[in-house]
């Protein structure tokens, strides 16, 4: 193809005594031999060539200027295919590219920076422009104010912190463009006094005496050290009788101490000091110990239940924590251990506004399966009291152990399980919320009234009962079939589920007594009555069907004198009855 028409092409100076003009090219497909030449020449006066131009990532020319301050000049590209052009006219004066500034340095104090540079071409005026990149990488730009000084200063920065800074300049008569970036300069302010307080939190534990007082610090975002910390000043003092105050000092490294202070109202401060001076005193205040308070510590201290502990549950982002809301406080602080089962355990706190009644509490130390423990407090006037107490999981898991059955009570068609308490812990990786109760026979699927199927890996089903009340120590399964094995297994279960079923315990239920006595009534009764019937016949006949007796066959009858004929008689006047009864019925007479 044939060239295209240079790009972007334009001239300048840094020296006012030589001029570079740049430009960019087009592609024409050829190569070798046939590539495009680039020629610059003055637009007036085509023949007198300045330069010939080559090109690598841009293309460039440059000649000297000598005393001529106004130029017209043409770049021309030309192949075998064809030629084009461009043109620039220009002022010398106004197309100056200063170099970049050279020898930056620094003077500072804890909030300003002053930095001084030299340029090569003193001559020119020049004014500056000086960037300073903040530690969080906020960039901010400070023109100098005064044509041709070699210095800016910057203020409004924070003590004891790093920048990074630099600058570049232009013309400042006819500006053209900005100069390139000094190299850049690491720069650290001094030193200041420390700003804002320590956040201070106290763990006391009762002791024969008094109490010992375990003292937290740390920084927070609204502390600044404004230097490097070198120290930390602990004071304690009594407050009912102006004693004269206790004090020790810690080096850096430490975050913690412990002191002894008897029963009365103590003012404890906290100051950190760098090399320039302390910070403001952080305070607490102890109250006096009653009776009372030595006792809500001592069931603390040995984490019993005198104030009792709610239940709070993990979300994906923490451990979500409620109160209730007390108009008095103007502050509420949570402490917890981020390793409960560390002694001691690495105290940690947060501090809320008054108008906060929730907060959820993340740690990147929490883990499913463990039980941490939240104590909530109320401040005011640097004075806090226990509110509340919570414990939960992150997550919970399944519960380690199942219940042990103690016993089982058997009848035809039923089975009574009984297990002990289920002991809990701290160690337990949930909270036991109920019971599962799973039964099947070992012959075919189970389809017991008022359970529920649930199916194992291997797809044998069984019926599942749910207890809710972890409390519960009894259950009874009903509606089983008599003489007949079954598999059972009592099961805990947490939020986080229960552990797989492993181990069954297996029980045969005994015979219906009911229905064999019903069946020795109606079957074996009968054959025991029959069967005796037969074996005195004779004796039953006699007794239920005895036989008529003949009057013939009687020895009453045998004399001679009573027969009439063939036929024996018994004549009434020979016998002598017993009693004798009129009959006075009329029609019987008559018969």
């Amino acid at each position: 193809e044939p060239p295209d028409t240079p790009r972007d092409f334009s001239c300048q100076t840094q020296d006012m005594k030589r001029v570079t003009c740049t430009w960019k090219e087009g592609e024409t497909y050829l190569y070798g031999e046939n590539l495009p030449r680039y020629t610059l020449s003055e637009t007036s006066s085509q023949k007198r060539v300045l330069c010939e131009g080559s090109c690598s990532k841009l293309c460039s020319c440059s000649w000297d200027i000598g005393q001529q301050w106004i130029w017209n000049v043409t770049v021309t590209v030309e192949n075998p295919l064809g030629k084009k052009t461009a043109t620039d006219v220009f002022d010398v004066n106004h197309r100056i590219y200063p170099t970049a500034p050279f020898q930056v340095w620094e003077d500072c104090t804890d909030t300003e920076i002053t930095l001084h540079w030299n340029y090569e071409n003193n001559e020119i005026d020049l004014f500056c422009q000086t960037e300073v990149r903040q530690p969080d990488g906020k960039i901010e730009l400070h023109n100098s104010s005064v044509a041709g000084s070699k210095r800016v200063t910057v203020r409004g920065l924070w003590p004891y912190t790093e920048y990074m800074a630099r600058v570049r300049c232009g013309v400042a008569k006819h500006f053209w463009r900005w100069s390139d970036w000094s190299q850049p300069l690491t720069i650290t302010t001094k030193e200041g006094t420390p700003s804002g307080k320590l956040d201070i939190w106290r763990e006391i534990t009762p002791v024969l005496g008094g109490r010992n007082v375990t003292l937290f610090w740390k920084q927070t975002a609204s502390f600044q050290a404004n230097g490097k910390i070198i120290s930390y000043e602990v004071t304690w003092e009594k407050i009912e009788d102006g004693s004269k105050p206790e004090s020790i000092s810690f080096s850096s490294v430490h975050n913690s101490t412990r002191i002894f202070i008897d029963n009365h109202s103590y003012r404890i401060s906290i100051m950190a000091k760098n090399n320039i001076n302390f910070s403001l005193p952080s305070v607490l205040i102890i109250s006096k110990a009653t009776d009372n308070s030595m006792k809500i510590l001592f069931f603390s201290f040995l984490g019993t239940e005198e104030l009792k502990e709610g239940q709070v549950n993990g979300t994906d982002d923490g451990i979500f924590i409620s109160w209730e809301p007390r108009n008095i406080y103007d502050s509420y602080i949570i402490d917890w251990c981020n390793f409960p089962r560390l002694q001691p355990c690495d105290l940690q706190w947060k501090r809320f506004g008054p108008n906060t009644s929730s907060a959820v509490i993340s740690s990147a130390a929490f883990i499913p399966g463990v039980r941490y423990k939240f104590c909530i407090y109320g401040s005011v006037a640097n004075r806090a009291s226990l509110l509340e107490k919570k414990i939960g999981y992150l997550r919970e898991l399944p519960p380690h152990l199942d219940p042990v059955v103690r016993k089982v009570d058997l009848t035809y068609n039923s089975v009574a399980l009984s297990w002990d308490s289920y002991f809990t812990n701290e160690s337990d990786p949930g909270f036991v919320r109920g019971y599962h109760v799973y039964v099947s026979p070992i012959q075919g699927n189970c389809n017991l009234k008022g359970s529920k199927k649930h199916i194992l890996s291997d797809d044998s089903e069984l019926c599942k009962y749910t207890i809710e009340n972890p409390e519960e120590k009894r259950y009874t399964v009903k509606h089983l079939m008599p003489n007949t094995k079954y598999k059972i297994v009592v099961k805990a279960f947490t939020g986080g589920g229960e552990t797989p079923i492993v181990n069954f315990r297996y029980v045969d239920t005994p015979s219906n007594s009911n229905m064999l006595y019903f069946v020795f009534l109606l079957v074996i009764v009968p054959i025991l009555v029959a069967a005796l019937c037969h074996w005195k016949m004779d004796w039953v006949k006699e007794c239920f069907c005895p036989v008529i007796p003949s009057p013939n066959k009687s020895k009453v009858l045998s004399f001679k004198e009573f027969k009439i004929d063939s036929e024996k008689v018994l004549k009434i006047n020979d016998c002598l009855p017993d009693m004798l009864a009129m009959d006075s019925n009329t029609e019987r007479k008559n018969h």
